[in-house]
């Protein structure tokens, strides 16, 4: 094990490892449970949707660890499945087949541009600036998720400012909303709310007291806490209901779905949509493939994860050589594996920071965090005892730690700072990575166009800004 995963060179130990990789997985345990919520808006069965979260969870978080050898982990994106549902076949009016058939042409993209390069000439084009605004914006939008997961605020909005996808009289339908909403703070008189407090508050002092495990202990601490409150309630647990059996025999539906006469088979089968059908897969890719390079800049060199060698041999070398390397096509080929079982875009998680906060470095937190993923089809009723509240606080510190990149931005100087502020508050605040990064590319080549600074702007990020405006286009029309 230590020769494999190189757990000295990398200055951590087993100990290490499996704390965080049971971090990361608790982390972003919710997406077990939200994921076949959204996506059965869509009329996919829940059930089949639940594990085919499951395997490509572990499929992809497996190949992030053992053959890159690092701490991250994939599950389907919770952005990219509202897309899948509100956007595609909600407003568009696609079945969920081809959706997903969608989703696997997506994932054969991410595999071409991997193989290619062309992902990796992305990266070495973002200007440095833009790398450390990347990683705070990702503290911004890690806190904020920790924020709301808390029930930390509340949302107001105007009379008229809002539209309902889905059936709101069966509890089922999303509301979005304008500009004409208003954040505010919640009043802090609900159990939950209290529970959420409590758990920040511990996870503070253990985070300053620099407890070994601070993050852990801090997330099932809450939880038996949450029960003695009755914020969970034990005796609730559905056993029958998401059995294994249930989930297997639902699979079937889902499986290889992207492939028949209701997936790819009618995708294309209307010449005058098949344009409209290039740019939504032009939309999915752009979002899963900037996702991934935001979190692997904003969390891997911060860390050492990705050294700075690491990230200078990903432009010089060839085929599958480096971490990043490695990386970057375990992330490639999850996609296309999830659409097959029946789920959306598989990306890497941006919670997988919290395990590294809690001193992941290697492939085995991965491995760990994938096989916590495989126990839980078998015990997933149990999973839904710890609440959001208990995990919120590790989002919401870790947020704060990670925004420590902002102190290597040159604030004064406006060049630098505007295209940074923009890229990190949009990125947390559309609750989206891809977007914060899309309008600090933009802002930059701006900028450098104004001054008359053109040619220092790489070829690569020329094309990235025209297809991220093509991709604005896109969402303004769909």
């Amino acid at each position: 094990m230590e020769k494999f995963f190189q757990l000295k060179k990398n200055k951590t130990t087993v100990s290490t490892e499996v704390m965080a990789g049971l971090t990361t997985f608790f982390a972003m345990s919710y997406i077990l449970f939200v994921n076949p919520e959204v996506l059965g808006q869509a009329g996919m069965p829940t059930q089949a949707v639940f594990l085919a979260t499951i395997i490509s969870a572990v499929i992809g978080t497996l190949v992030m660890g053992l053959f890159a050898n690092v701490p991250y982990a994939q599950a389907p994106g919770m952005g990219l499945s509202a897309f899948f549902t509100y956007t595609v076949v909600m407003g568009l009016g696609y079945s969920w087949q081809e959706a997903l058939a969608m989703v696997f042409i997506c994932g054969l993209i991410n595999i071409l541009i991997t193989v290619t390069r062309i992902r990796k000439m992305i990266i070495a084009a973002i200007p440095e600036s833009l790398q450390h605004a990347i990683a705070g914006g990702i503290g911004i939008f890690v806190a904020y998720i920790g924020l709301k997961n808390a029930g930390f605020l509340n949302f107001t909005s105007d009379p008229g400012t809002y539209s309902v996808l889905g059936d709101a009289n069966a509890g089922s339908g999303t509301v979005i909303s304008s500009g004409g909403i208003v954040p505010a703070l919640a009043a802090f008189n609900s159990p939950k709310i209290i529970l959420a407090v409590l758990a920040l508050i511990l996870t503070i002092i253990l985070l300053v007291l620099k407890v070994r495990g601070a993050i852990l202990i801090s997330i099932v601490a809450s939880t038996v806490l949450a029960i003695v409150m009755g914020v969970v309630d034990v005796s609730a647990i559905d056993w029958q209901g998401n059995s294994l059996g249930n989930a297997f025999s639902e699979l079937g539906t889902t499986f290889g779905a992207a492939f028949g006469s209701n997936g790819m088979g009618s995708l294309f089968s209307n010449a005058s949509k098949i344009p409209q059908v290039l740019m939504t897969i032009l939309a999915f890719s752009l979002a899963d493939t900037f996702d991934t390079i935001g979190t692997f800049i904003g969390t891997g060199r911060r860390t050492g994860i990705f050294s700075k060698e690491d990230e200078e041999a990903v432009d010089a070398a060839s085929g599958m050589k480096t971490k990043m390397d490695r990386a970057l096509f375990a992330d490639a080929i999850a996609t296309s594996i999830g659409a097959i079982f029946g789920t959306s875009n598989t990306t890497t998680y941006v919670e997988s920071a919290a395990g590294i906060a809690a001193g992941g470095r290697t492939g085995l937190t991965s491995v760990v965090t994938a096989g916590l993923f495989l126990l839980s089809s078998l015990f997933a009723p149990v999973l839904a005892i710890v609440p959001t509240q208990a995990t919120a606080p590790a989002l919401i510190l870790v947020g704060v730690m990670m925004m420590a990149s902002f102190k290597n931005l040159n604030w004064p100087d406006f060049d630098e700072a505007v295209p940074a502020f923009f890229a990190s508050i949009f990125m947390g605040f559309s609750y989206s990575i891809s977007n914060g990064i899309a309008v600090g590319f933009l802002l930059y080549t701006l900028i450098k166009v104004v001054k008359g600074r053109a040619k220092e702007i790489p070829v690569i990020l020329w094309i990235v800004d025209a297809l991220f405006l093509l991709n604005f286009i896109i969402l303004a029309i769909l």
